[in-house]
């Protein structure tokens, strides 16, 4: 066995980096329940991690998807919605990675201009080298292919990558492409969230870089 060390970062966003899961479940919850679906929680944690135009076609298969993602969206300026926080700790690492010179980047299942807005949010936009968004891939998470994409971008070996993710859509994904997965255990139980190579709370105490153990 050789000891691989992890040299490049891709996090994942909403559950990650900043909390925002409450909120756009409650939103998807609204759109169901405003096209007559019953407020079923695991219908619901459907959408965790995953594009909204991938997951409404499994609901709604005769729905118009680009008109019900319009929908939901119009209700992000509704009065009540769970607020938006950083994941404690998240600014920080990104910048001690960004500090240490090792590549860095993004790969979300939401649009970029949203993306590019919690980045700035955070205080961490200019730090990372590459985004990955919803628009960028034909297939969402779980499928591996927007991390191979961010990987390529960056010009890394997959192998050396290590993701951050909260979704266990975002951790197949991770997983699927060949990298290490270190688990923020945000959004769900930590025992839902053994298939990744780590759990963590959040991402206080982070070490970088990490390192791993494996055959190559």
């Amino acid at each position: 066995m050789t000891r691989v060390v992890m040299r490049t970062a891709l996090f994942d966003l909403d559950g990650t980096l900043v909390n925002t899961e409450r909120r756009s479940l409650a939103m998807w919850r609204l759109l169901l329940e405003n096209h007559g679906f019953e407020p079923d929680e695991t219908l619901v944690r459907r959408f965790m991690g995953r594009r909204g135009r991938d997951v409404l076609p499994e609901i709604m298969p005769d729905g118009d998807v680009t008109a019900l993602l319009a929908e939901v969206f119009s209700y992000d300026e509704l009065p009540g919605l769970p607020g938006i926080e950083p994941v404690p700790g998240a600014a920080e690492l990104v910048r001690r990675i960004a500090g240490s010179g090792s590549p860095l980047g993004l790969v979300t299942s939401a649009h970029r201009a949203w993306a590019l807005e919690r980045l700035a949010a955070l205080q961490v936009a200019e730090l990372v080298r590459t985004i990955v968004s919803a628009e960028d891939v034909v297939v969402g998470k779980p499928d591996p292919s927007g991390y191979l994409a961010a990987a390529d971008r960056l010009g890394v070996d997959p192998v050396t990558c290590v993701v951050f993710e909260d979704s266990l859509a975002g951790i197949a994904a991770a997983k699927a492409a060949g990298m290490t997965c270190v688990a923020v255990a945000t959004t769900h139980d930590e025992t839902e969230l053994s298939h990744a190579d780590l759990v963590v709370p959040d991402l206080s105490g982070v070490d970088w870089p990490l390192t791993d153990l494996r055959l190559v």
